[in-house]
């Protein structure tokens, strides 16, 4: 970490930032231009960290959690072998690197210069909760309650519960900033534009995320009755610039058109069996239509292919999102409350869908259909309950197997096998190993320059080894 605590401006260009296959820049540490930071303002610092945040949340590792959850396959190169499970822990650095040089140091030297811009000091906070407890997420303990202080150059691997507490109490502290906050835009904001509301919905929609992570259904299902409420209010990574140029689109399609042509892709995935209507795997029934819905998660794997839904050059890519938080809802009712309680907002995910809500409009005149489930659709013999399990419990397989389809191109997919592996085996959705596996992955390894960098650390705990809140 030593790395990162002498680094506290990283001016990080688009053309960097957006590479699909990024590696840590050479000579990180160096300051041509000899910036200090009077010589920055700095919401000048909050369009770089908000890009820096925005790699390490759907970039190469988002990239290999998919792989690791049965909705991506690796076809050659590199992408071949990580499917395998060869996974090196240098393939960590990108997103390594992003959270803690490229956001935290950035997003907190933007307090300190700004302590009374409550909008400011808000959506930093919001920022550092999203790249931490991302962070956590994906690789159990990490560096946190010693990170960025001049006087401790190997900061300790705090545990993973207790990394998700600090950053909700810093959502909490971001609640009271940004409800004290003067409304006024903000340019270099490119997820919101300042707005603080949205600010505001997305932080509970976290909040409601890492208290779901860690099993406490009753407060998550709290938090995400303030989050998220309609796609609108998606926390998302929009692109930008003329059609054709790199750096600044969608990472998907960046990394299909580009150095990973061919690599990696959607192929037969379990994702492509559940939308596919012809698959034995098919969730399609009397009230499903998957069709639109399919072909819009395609990600082509042949080179020089045309990819025209969640893979095109100017699709937004979403980080938290209003399908996550009512998903939550609909799990944290049922499992508090009962199906009736958790099917409410279900639907609603539902009708959002059925007017053609994450499809864009190369699929506007597509094929779907998501009529509203009712009780009986989860009662033995039901269409969503074949096997004659609880019904409860059919219900919320689905809200899971909903989740698993709504959460492509995020870690909720990953984050949820695992959490559910232990407790409540019967709700994982099943992908099958990928080749020449033994056993899922819990977890993706620590960065390589941590390990080089940290006295605290003399090698990765493997890729086996359950993390704490998924015991």
């Amino acid at each position: 970490m030593r790395i990162f605590i002498k680094t506290l401006f990283v001016m990080v260009s688009l053309s960097i930032l957006l590479t699909s296959c990024e590696k840590m820049v050479e000579g990180i540490n160096e300051n041509p231009n000899n910036l200090v930071q009077a010589d920055i303002e700095a919401r000048l610092l909050l369009t770089g960290a908000q890009l820096a945040n925005t790699v390490a949340q759907a970039s190469h590792t988002n990239r290999i959690a998919g792989m690791y959850s049965g909705q991506l396959i690796g076809f050659q190169s590199l992408y071949s072998n990580i499917y395998g499970y060869a996974l090196s822990t240098a393939e960590s650095d990108q997103t390594w690197s992003r959270t803690y040089v490229g956001c935290v140091p950035n997003v907190r030297a933007i307090r300190v210069m700004v302590p009374e811009d409550n909008l400011m000091v808000g959506i930093c906070k919001v920022m550092e909760a999203h790249a931490i407890g991302s962070a956590a997420s994906v690789f159990g303990d990490v560096p946190y309650s010693e990170i960025n202080n001049p006087d401790i150059s190997d900061p300790v691997f705090d545990g993973q519960a207790s990394v998700f507490t600090a950053v909700i109490a810093l959502l909490d502290d971001a609640f009271t900033d940004l409800n004290g906050a003067d409304d006024r835009s903000i340019d270099e904001d490119i997820h919101f534009s300042g707005d603080k509301d949205q600010w505001i919905a997305a932080a509970y929609t976290l909040k409601a995320r890492y208290l779901l992570q860690m099993k406490d259904y009753a407060a998550a299902y709290t938090a995400a009755q303030s989050g998220i409420s309609s796609y609108d209010g998606n926390y998302s990574f929009f692109p930008i610039g003329s059609a054709g140029t790199t750096g600044d689109k969608n990472l998907y399609w960046t990394m299909i058109t580009g150095s990973r042509d061919g690599d990696i892709g959607t192929g037969n995935s379990y994702l492509m069996q559940l939308l596919d209507a012809g698959d034995p795997n098919t969730r399609d029934n009397a009230k499903t239509i998957e069709y639109a819905r399919f072909h819009y998660s395609t990600c082509i794997d042949d080179p020089g292919a045309n990819n025209i839904g969640i893979a095109a050059e100017f699709e937004p890519q979403e980080l938290v999102s209003f399908e996550e938080n009512t998903l939550i809802l609909a799990e944290c009712a049922a499992r508090n409350s009962g199906l009736a309680a958790g099917l409410v907002h279900l639907n609603d995910l539902r009708a959002w869908l059925n007017t053609g809500g994450r499809l864009n409009a190369a699929f506007a005149d597509s094929t779907y259909l998501y009529s509203p489930y009712v009780a009986a659709d989860f009662a033995n013999g039901g269409i969503e309950n074949a096997d004659g399990i609880d019904d409860t419990r059919a219900f919320l397989r689905e809200v899971i197997e909903e989740r698993y389809v709504s959460g492509f191109g995020t870690f909720m997919p990953f984050n949820d096998v695992r959490r559910l592996r232990a407790s409540d085996s019967d709700l994982v959705v099943p992908f099958p190993l990928n080749p020449g596996g033994t056993q899922q992955p819990e977890r993706l390894p620590y960065g390589e320059i941590e390990i080089n960098a940290n006295g605290n650390i003399d090698a990765d705990p493997g890729l086996y080894v359950v993390t704490e809140v998924n015991q």
